[in-house]
């Protein structure tokens, strides 16, 4: 399984790097390739990270959303619990993305 990982950008010392941290381990900078990125990070920009290379920038929200549901996991697969991590989809009806809203049942089954 792949998994992007939230990171919160500390300093770019050259451009396409930038030195990053984790929520969970905000002492223990890593180095982020940033070259896929349409502009070049500031210092405090949270980016969404696979293996070390920037895939685009998140909103502090959305960063901090992405860390409770990896955390979620982690809880779940430890049997602790979870469901305080998942609190924005609690009781919601889960919804398609917005670009397959259009599609008939008959398309998605086919889709799969």
């Amino acid at each position: 399984m792949c998994l992007g990982i939230p990171l919160q950008v500390r300093t770019t010392p050259v451009p396409g790097t930038a030195l990053c941290t984790t929520r969970s381990e905000p002492t223990a900078l890593r180095r982020v390739n940033t070259a896929l990125l349409d502009t070049e990070p500031q210092p405090g920009d949270w980016l969404l990270a696979h293996v070390d290379i920037a895939i685009r920038a998140l909103d502090p929200e959305e960063a901090r959303l992405i860390d409770d549901a990896l955390a979620a996991v982690t809880a779940a697969a430890d049997g602790q619990p979870f469901e305080h991590l998942l609190a924005d989809l609690i009781d919601r009806e889960p919804q398609l993305p917005e670009h397959l809203q259009s599609l008939k049942p008959e398309d998605l089954a086919n889709h799969g």
